[in-house]
This record gives C-alpha cells, structure tokens and sequence, in this order.
C-alpha cells in the first residue's frame, strides 16, 4: 500500500499543453543547472555535516551545502511560477494553488558528497498531483545532466545532448542489479532482496540516483530500493521512463511516493523481478 507523504497531496492530474511543456522543460534546466556552483563550492572541502536524525539514534547527513542549494532552487521557482508549490528535502512544502509541485532534493547521495566520491547528483521534477511530468539529475562535478521531458531522455555534457535507451534484458540471470545500501531494508524485504540477487548476474551497491541514471543509459537492468521518499525518486522516474524502461513499487503501482520501489530497463526482467519482490507485499 502506497503510503502518501505528508507534503504531497494527490489531486487531479494537470494537463500540460505542448507549449507549457517546453516552457517547463527550459526552466527545469535552468533550476538544476543553478545549484551546480553552489554544491562544488563545498565538495571536497571542509564542510560541516550535521545529522538530522540524531534524536532518533540513526544517521542522516546534511550539509550547508544540501540546504543552500535547495533556497536557490525554491527562490527561482517562487519568483517565476508563485503559483507553483515546492517540497524539497530541507525545507519542506509550500503548497501551489495551480496543482504543479516542484519536487527537489538539493543532493541526493549526500554520503558520497561528504566523502568526495561522484554518486550523487541535483535532482528536481515537475509533479502533476499524480505523477512527475519531467525530471533531472545534474551532477555538478562531471557536467552530466540527464533530462526527460516526459517523452524523451537525454544526456547533455559540454555542448553535446545523446538519446538515453535502456537495453533488452530478458531474463534475471543476465541482469546488473544495483542498489545504494542493504542497509534500507526492512529484515522481511532485506530476505526478499537477497533472493533476487541470487538469481542476478551482478550486484553493485553505492549509486544512488546514479544508478536509475546507468539503467536509462543502457549499462545496469534492475534497481531495487527500499524507504525512498518522494523526492529520492520522483526527478528519476521520468529519466528512466522516457528512455524505455519502468518504474513501480513492489506491488506493481506506481512508485511517485517513494517507499519500496523496483526501476528496470526490460519490461520482461521487470516482471521477473517484481515475482520475487511482490511477495513482501503480499506478507508471504
């Protein structure tokens, strides 16, 4: 059962004309691209990190870093579209009063930040009240920026923009399965977890959005995750859709809340793979 976060509330769709659409795409651009100077000016660096869980005795890192770049991003959307709402990971949601949400996490994979490792990106995607219409993760430090605009994903890096295409993959035994830490599962999903690797031909833990970004480039064919929250997934979504591949939660539903979600590039292997991991929803 999808659990509906707090911050964002369901509501009827928005249809975008075809003109709105590429108007939203440019700007999405514009938003992500803003916080690449922001988040470098700390990566890397001396940088103090707190942990937002402390109280709850678990980890949870964010940086000055995290935090500034989101208040660019949000000031960018308030100042152009006052209309539109804004639920990021630091500061919250501010509610829209035209049914569009910005959806933001300032930097997803703020271990990797804090360590200077490169899985981590700016992620930002435009929610309709039911689904993210476009998305994009922009990693500052390599220059990569992975868009869609709902029926298409590309690559844009110095100039130079590719088509992302998923590739065939057929069966679980050929498939690369990625996942950022076993850590995120429940011990009934971490059981469930453990089956599907058996059954694949490789596992990568560490990527973070890195890896839904891998999967609509071609290189990896399963993603499986746990405990995401809207903002974890939502920019990816479209990436990986648009390239040819499909996003769900466990059960097969939609996955533009978070919670347990399985990315892959095959239809074939996505069903393969949702026979093992359905049986947590099904309490087996």
């Amino acid at each position: 059962m999808i659990e509906i976060h707090p911050g964002l509330p369901r509501t009827p769709a928005v249809v975008l004309d075809e003109q709105q659409r590429r108007e939203f795409v440019s700007f999405l651009r514009e938003v992500v691209l803003a916080a690449g100077p922001i988040t470098l000016s700390h990566f890397r660096a001396s940088i103090h990190v707190a942990n937002k869980q402390a109280a709850q005795g678990t980890y949870d890192p964010v940086t000055q870093a995290d935090q500034d770049a989101e208040s660019c991003m949000r000031d960018l959307i308030s100042e152009r579209y006052p209309e539109h709402g804004v639920f990021g990971e630091e500061h919250g949601f501010k509610a829209g009063s035209c049914g569009l949400t910005w959806v933001i996490d300032p930097i997803d994979g703020t271990r990797a930040f804090i360590t200077g490792q490169l899985h981590w990106g700016v992620l930002v995607a435009l929610y309709d009240g039911q689904k993210p219409l476009l998305g994009a993760m922009f990693q500052p430090f390599t220059g990569e920026l992975f868009i869609a605009d709902g029926t298409s994903s590309a690559l844009e890096r110095d100039g130079q923009r590719s088509a992302l295409k998923v590739r065939p993959c057929a069966r679980l035994d050929e498939a690369i399965l990625c996942c950022t830490t076993p850590e995120m599962f429940t011990t009934m999903e971490l059981q469930a977890f453990e089956q599907l690797v058996e059954r694949v031909r490789l596992r990568r833990f560490g990527g973070d959005c890195y890896s839904y970004c891998m999967l609509a480039h071609g290189l990896a064919d399963l993603v499986v995750e746990a405990d995401l929250k809207p903002y974890d997934i939502q920019a990816l979504i479209p990436i990986c859709e648009s390239a040819g591949g499909v996003v769900t939660d466990w059960s097969g539903g939609s996955a533009a809340h978070g919670g347990r979600v399985i990315a892959a590039g095959d239809r074939r292997v996505h069903a393969a793979a949702l026979a093992v991991l359905s049986r947590v929803e099904a309490g087996a």
